[in-house]
């Protein structure tokens, strides 16, 4: 053992060099690419058909590629009448924010329209978030 304080500071002063270059020389978090317009409209058109066809929402994450999807009204048990989406969307940093129209039953059996939003992500995986209202 080492007890050297003068062996024990260029060891610790060592230490502190490398720790600091592995460090250094990570890259932080990385950002996502800039949102693909034409892969977010086709992944929302599929996860709108998806739930109108009465699939669950789990079932996205087997489509090729996968999709994550949240709709709080698909995930409450809610079928999905009909669907119109309003326009090309706008791209939001990585993400394309689509507005849509909706017509829904809730499990108690009530037909609602509503305009909604879905936030659509492109990389580095697929999401169709409903936006909160």
């Amino acid at each position: 053992m080492i007890t050297n304080p003068a062996v024990r500071l260029p060891r610790f002063a060592c230490s502190f060099v490398l720790l600091a270059t592995i460090l250094g020389c990570t890259q932080g978090p990385q950002k996502a690419a800039p949102v693909d317009p034409a892969l977010a409209m086709t992944s929302l058109r599929t996860t709108l058909d998806a739930w109108k066809a009465g699939k669950k929402i789990d079932s996205m994450s087997e489509q090729t590629p996968p999709i994550v999807a949240q709709d709080f009204d698909w995930m409450a048990g809610a079928t999905l009448l009909e669907y119109e989406i309003k326009g090309e969307g706008r791209a939001e940093d990585a993400n394309l924010r689509v507005d849509c129209q909706l017509k829904i039953r809730d499990a108690q059996g009530q037909t609602t329209s509503k305009t909604v939003a879905y936030i659509v992500g492109t990389d580095p995986k697929i999401t169709v978030f409903r936006a909160l209202e």
